[in-house]
């Protein structure tokens, strides 16, 4: 395959950053997306010139790290049938032969730019940090697993852990929001016994994180449940909204410290 590939370069946060063309060619159909970028980056090497600075990690779909988008859909989930796939999961071979492919970074004002294609993605660390845990003293594994919970809620709570903290949602919504990332965080654990104690103070604390942490608000537009990678559900959202109803009744107000949040 010979592609061209309109690239997103900037030297670093803060600087001003421009789109580059670079042609590519043999590119192999059977190759993932990294992939090509790794050949792509070689080929700048050995020219003398600097390669391309993106993200990854585990490249096996789990880590979230290989976070861009790509023809302007987050990890390039927009020809069928590729569904909730992130970038290293991606084919060339869901690519025509000639075409020009434009990549860049998540676009939010909470994910500032790194480096080309990297973005610092802090932010969710703050949002987790805020109430992703649980005090409650369960004893060892063992002690843990003897508590019987419902197969609905154990179903459920491992459908919201299934989230990789990627931020395609983030970078889909038009307004930036993180409510599918924050609900899912907040989910799995809220529908555990477990995560009783301080189900509302985790939910008021998390969203207050959120908030300060320059994310949009949530209008259900639904673009973030449409480019998640793991199917993350809007009903999270709902329960999370609701879990916040709740915590307002009973005058929970936040604890978490806001010091070094935002950047």
């Amino acid at each position: 395959m010979n592609l061209t590939l309109r690239i997103w370069r900037q030297k670093s946060k803060g600087a001003s950053g421009q789109f580059a063309s670079y042609p590519i060619s043999d590119v192999s159909p059977d190759s993932s997306f990294l992939e090509m970028l790794d050949l792509l980056n070689e080929e700048l090497m050995n020219k003398g010139e600097e390669p391309i600075a993106f993200d990854h990690d585990c490249r096996e779909g789990i880590c979230g790290m290989c976070s861009m988008v790509i023809n302007g859909v987050a990890h390039g989930q927009d020809r069928e049938p590729v569904k909730q796939v992130t970038v290293c999961q991606l084919h060339m071979r869901r690519f025509k032969d000639g075409e020009t492919i434009t990549i860049e970074p998540w676009r939010a004002q909470a994910f500032p730019v790194l480096r080309d294609l990297i973005v610092d993605r802090t932010s969710f660390d703050h949002i987790i940090q805020a109430g992703g845990f649980i005090s409650v003293g369960t004893g060892s594994a063992p002690d843990a697993n003897s508590l019987p919970i419902p197969k609905s809620k154990a179903d459920y709570s491992m459908d919201a852990a299934a989230c990789i903290g990627c931020g395609a949602c983030v970078a889909a919504c038009p307004n930036a929001s993180a409510m599918l990332f924050t609900s899912a965080k907040i989910a799995h654990l809220n529908a555990l016994p477990q995560g009783q104690t301080e189900r509302y103070q985790r939910v008021v604390n998390m969203v207050t994180v959120m908030d300060h942490e320059m994310f949009g608000n949530c209008t259900n537009i639904g673009e973030c449940a449409a480019v998640c990678p793991k199917e993350i559900s809007l009903d999270f959202i709902a329960n999370l909204n609701r879990d916040m109803m709740v915590a307002s009744f009973q005058g929970v107000t936040p604890t978490v410290s806001l010091n070094g949040a935002n950047k």
